[in-house]
């Protein structure tokens, strides 16, 4: 067996070991360092670093969420980079993030209900003795057979943890998936193991507006966001854009609705990319980013959230600077759905 090669990241003055192969961050998570990352594909550039010493290479070349003026100037995206020997990078500090324990616990789910076609609700509870700490927006992983895992928002709040709420989209090839929805074998009792809290796309407290965009089951880590916001007497102005191609994909449109009824402060548009007939009686058609700048003719001190397919999140984050949105206002969470892999892929 290849001996392991050991990774510096600096400024946390943490070695970890990496093994010849095994992308970077995979092995700064599994030694419990919550470096920044999201989507975990090599897309949405969250994890980029400075590479200090040392070479990585990239099994499928360059990432398409590092520019090539980034490669250039000696960044790397640590969700891809593989090390060829004793490497040193530098990552960004989170620490209010990553003081959170992650841990490895059992569960079991609770309840199943089917929230659309394609979306199922999971509810798991832990044992009676473990509790997991975790902010709003965070994602755990499901841990599979052969060191397979997936990736889900967790849509609770961190208030009511008694149960873990996760939206989970039926994936064709995933194994875990196609057991959820045909009912062979996970169902209501069915143990897992699931480790969390990970990521950094977490709701920060303030006091200006924000702006929350979803796209598809990227409404499950904001619900979690909304309803911390909401059902704690946090006073905010927030208006929720959700974006899906027809009606029924809007699962969870009525309790939304019913939040708008209840609290003055939140607004709500739903839009549709692909509308039926019929289905834009109070919707908006078209994408949901355009119609998030229809409205906001300026998003200078605005915070934004959004999360949503790598498209979405692209099209977001060349877009809204220009409409005055600080880039270190705009917290995102790109969701890649793939069937089951080694190494997760992203929150889905």
């Amino acid at each position: 067996m290849s001996a392991e090669f050991k990774v510096r990241i600096e400024p946390h003055g943490r070695t970890v070991p990496v093994a010849p192969g095994q992308p970077v961050l995979e092995a700064a998570l599994a030694a419990g360092l919550n470096l920044p990352h999201s989507c975990k594909s090599g897309h949405c550039g969250s994890c980029r670093a400075r590479l200090l010493a040392g070479q990585i290479d990239y099994p499928a070349g360059r990432p398409l969420g590092l520019t090539r003026e980034e490669h250039d100037a000696g960044y790397v995206l640590l969700c891809q980079a593989r090390a060829r020997g004793d490497v040193t990078v530098e990552a960004r500090l989170i620490a209010s993030v990553g003081e959170v324990e992650i841990k490895t616990l059992p569960c079991r789910i609770a309840r199943l209900r089917p929230l659309a076609a394609d979306v199922m609700q999971v509810w798991l509870r832990l044992p009676a003795v473990e509790h997991l700490r975790f902010q709003a927006g965070q994602y755990l992983d499901v841990l599979l057979e052969g060191g397979r895992r997936r990736s889900f928002s967790i849509a609770s709040p961190p208030h009511d943890s008694d149960l873990l709420e996760l939206h989970v989209r039926r994936v064709e090839g995933g194994g875990f998936t196609s057991q959820l929805f045909g009912g062979t074998g996970l169902r209501e009792g069915a143990l897992l193991r699931i480790e969390g809290p990970v990521g950094q796309f977490v709701y920060r407290e303030g006091t200006g507006p924000v702006v929350m965009v979803a796209g598809g089951t990227g409404f499950a880590p904001l619900k979690s966001m909304l309803r911390h916001v909401l059902e704690t007497g946090r006073q905010r102005d927030i208006h929720l854009y959700w974006g899906a191609r027809h009606a029924p994909d809007l699962y969870e449109e009525d309790l939304v609705l019913g939040w708008v009824r209840r609290h003055p402060r939140l607004r709500f548009t739903a839009v549709l990319s692909q509308a039926g007939a019929g289905e834009a009686a109070h919707r908006r058609t078209g994408w949901v980013h355009e119609a998030v700048l229809a409205d906001h003719a300026s998003l200078s001190g605005s915070e934004v959230y959004a999360a949503g397919p790598p498209a979405m999140i692209e099209a977001i984050r060349a877009s809204f600077p220009g409409a005055g949105l600080a880039p270190e206002r705009l917290y995102f969470d790109s969701f890649d759905y793939a069937p089951d892999s080694q190494a997760a892929t992203a929150p889905a």
